[in-house]
């Protein structure tokens, strides 16, 4: 389903219920804004579609973001943003921008206060069963997880890559 933009963020989107509140956001330019600014969560575009990062929720993003510089991780301040969806209505929230250590493997936080949840409305059907990363450094990748006390399997690996594994009506998927 078709998001929405993000006013002055270069963006548009596309979403998919993935099931227990999480989702799938495809993120593209949108032709009709400049081009995203060096503080978006997953940057510039890219040449080939990857799955660029992922997003933790936090009830209580701003103390997680400073207890996680505190440990030497800086994912940035959350600040408010807003879409308004196809229907109308405005959506708005909060999430961590700034630096992405750790090759998109580490998330930026979001919190959705009172909004609807992106998941409430998008299309059905799915459901993520597990979320991975590979790393040349795994231990490194695993001590910035845990400076925003979030977990995540990282296993040894030539190159960067996070990897959902997704049950869909025609199979199951791996994106990379």
């Amino acid at each position: 389903m078709l998001g929405g933009v993000h006013p002055g963020r270069g963006t548009r989107n596309a979403l998919l219920d993935l099931g227990a509140a999480r989702y799938l956001e495809v993120l593209a330019p949108d032709p009709a804004q400049p081009p995203p600014p060096e503080d978006a969560p997953v940057g510039p575009p890219e040449p080939v579609a990857r799955l660029a990062t992922w997003a933790a929720k936090s009830p209580i993003i701003a103390t997680q973001a400073e207890m996680a510089l505190h440990r030497g991780v800086d994912i940035g301040p959350a600040r408010p943003m807003s879409r308004e969806r196809p229907d109308g209505v405005l959506l708005r929230w909060r999430l961590t921008t700034g630096r992405r250590p750790g090759d998109g493997l580490v998330p930026f936080l979001i919190d959705w206060g009172d909004a609807p949840h992106p998941s409430e409305d998008a299309p059905g059907g799915c459901r993520i069963v597990a979320l991975r990363a590979e790393h040349p450094e795994p231990a490194r990748i695993a001590a910035l997880l845990d400076a925003l006390e979030l977990g995540l399997d990282v296993t040894e690996a030539g190159l960067p890559a996070l990897i959902a594994t997704i049950e869909t009506p025609r199979g199951t998927v791996e994106l990379r």
